[in-house]
């Protein structure tokens, strides 16, 4: 069942936005642009209609996070999870853009040990087109007609295809972090550049302080 839409948080960069719920899953999204087509659709439909969930591994579709709230007067998203083993912190943001958008999603262990899981299930024009996905220097590419998402982690974690979804699990301890950076960019174009999600958050926090 489709959260209530009072249950999502906004982030965005100025050009286009995303709605996160408090199961931790990004159910809307266009790109590259508010007026383009949404590649996660799945506010007005189900999950086949794509989003992009991260979550403790083992917790349902329903399951909700234990407390969010924004980095001060930014639209960077925190979330927290605490489970029997440990407690994570997600990290959601859109940072302002050079050529291409990007959706920066950094999970942080607070305490313990947590395992954690990501469903990745791109479907673009609201929807309706499954991407064609291949591997290329790093990354997870999902390809259709004019549009290109490159998908990359930071390590690298372990990511397989299933369902016509991209799967990753891993695990984060006190201390540690996995960023994921997720980037439009045009079909036709090079690979995207690089961007450190790190210091783009820092970027990012000081631009909304301005």
């Amino acid at each position: 069942m489709t959260p209530r839409i009072e249950d999502y948080a906004l982030i965005g960069d100025l050009q286009t936005a995303a709605l996160v719920g408090r199961n931790g899953s990004v159910d809307w999204l266009c790109l590259p642009r508010f007026d383009s087509g949404a590649c996660f659709a799945a506010l007005l439909g189900t999950e086949e209609n794509g989003h992009w969930r991260i979550a403790p591994k083992g917790a349902g579709a329903s399951d909700t996070c234990t407390r969010r709230g924004y980095a001060g007067d930014s639209l960077v998203l925190e979330t927290y999870w605490e489970t029997r083993t440990g407690t994570v912190k997600v990290i959601d943001f859109m940072p302002q853009r050079d050529k291409s958008p990007d959706l920066m999603r950094i999970v942080e262990g607070v305490s313990g040990t947590v395992d954690m899981s990501s469903v990745l299930r791109l479907r673009f024009d609201f929807g309706s087109v499954v991407p064609w996905v291949r591997r290329s220097h790093g990354h997870r590419v999902a390809v259709a007609g004019p549009d290109s998402v490159w998908l990359r982690s930071e390590p690298p974690v372990k990511t397989w295809g299933q369902q016509f979804s991209t799967c990753s699990s891993f695990t984060v301890t006190e201390g540690e972090s996995v960023a994921f950076v997720l980037t439009w960019h045009p079909s036709h174009s090079p690979r995207p550049k690089l961007i450190d999600p790190r210091k783009a958050l820092k970027h990012t926090l000081h631009d909304w302080a301005k």
